[in-house]
């Protein structure tokens, strides 16, 4: 820390983030988080994005998607180092591709981490789980954020892990885009930190707003950033095996609604499970991930999105 400043790196393993539940994440709240603490300051902002440089040669749709998307990312203050697509064919003689950043990325990290004094890296890639314990050796704080698939040794290892499903705003929810995260009416997402077996009713916890005091769980305190929601069984998926309740592992994305009990109480409405990061199944909604948009969608979205920024939506190939 220099000058009461706290000196901030974040490091965007994209294709790990795409390919695994965070396609649509929105560069511009990413930032936001990062930059969350007092006295802040973003030294480092990379993102590691994949570029099929056969089909930016032959494909000016394609190319031109590719270069509009990512001066959309330049422009929020980001730098982009490009990884080459490479061809390969497989045992079966089918063609496929692999991008792969980690070495790219890691040796990155480990250089410029000299000035840094925390790390955001998103990525659920175990990979990175040497590069964690090397950053943090050196006296660095680091923490991951990641969607699906995350190492759980890569959780554990981290200093603070981060559910990018619960960020407000980081990722559309399926809920009406028009009335913003926390408000009556909105879909947001949260984790059940309460439930009564017996009386098959729980309370729900979800973060309101990007904050500092992430720490300050408890929703009763006046500097929490977050707050409840009541839920009734009727309201969880049938699949849902409520044994496995309360769980910080398992992601619900819900609507809420006044409660008609509680001046200025929140109850969550039609629950579904989104992710899970215990390893099991049990409830999850098959449909909650839709498959990667296409370079034009993504552009079309951008165009469309509010004067705050545009959708970013990670690089389709």
């Amino acid at each position: 820390m220099s000058n009461g400043e706290l000196h901030i790196g974040v490091y965007v393993d994209a294709e790990n983030v795409r390919y695994n539940g965070g396609y649509a994440m929105r560069y511009d709240v990413l930032r936001r988080f990062a930059a969350r603490e007092d006295q802040a300051r973003l030294l480092r902002l990379n993102t590691y994005m994949a570029v099929d440089g056969e089909r930016m040669k032959s494909d000016r749709e394609y190319r031109d998607g590719i270069r509009s998307y990512q001066q959309a990312v330049r422009d929020l203050g980001w730098k982009i180092i490009e990884k080459p697509v490479r061809w390969f064919v497989d045992d079966e003689g089918n063609r496929v591709s692999k991008a792969n950043a980690d070495l790219d990325l890691a040796v990155d990290v480990m250089l410029q981490s000299e000035r840094l004094d925390q790390l955001l890296l998103v990525t659920g890639d175990g990979d990175f789980l040497q590069v964690v314990r090397a950053l943090q050796n050196k006296g660095c704080r680091v923490e991951v954020l990641a969607f699906r698939n995350v190492s759980r040794e890569l959780q554990h290892e981290a200093d603070a892990f981060y559910s990018g499903y619960l960020v407000p705003g980081l990722l559309p929810t399926r809920g009406d885009m028009r009335v913003p995260w926390g408000e009556m009416g909105s879909r947001i997402r949260g984790i059940c930190i309460r439930w009564d077996a017996e009386r098959g009713f729980g309370f729900i916890r979800f973060l309101t707003g990007v904050s500092a005091r992430l720490w300050v769980t408890d929703t009763r305190h006046e500097d929490s950033p977050y707050e409840s929601a009541f839920v009734h069984i009727s309201d969880l998926p049938r699949e849902l095996d409520t044994d496995d309740l309360p769980s910080r592992d398992i992601i619900l994305e819900f609507d809420i609604e006044p409660s008609e009990t509680e001046k200025g109480g929140f109850i969550a409405r039609r629950c579904t499970v989104v992710n899970r990061y215990d390893g099991r199944s049990g409830g999850m909604n098959k449909t909650s991930d839709k498959p990667p948009l296409t370079r034009e969608e993504e552009v079309l979205e951008e165009d469309s999105a509010s004067v705050e920024g545009p959708l970013e939506a990670e690089a389709a190939l």
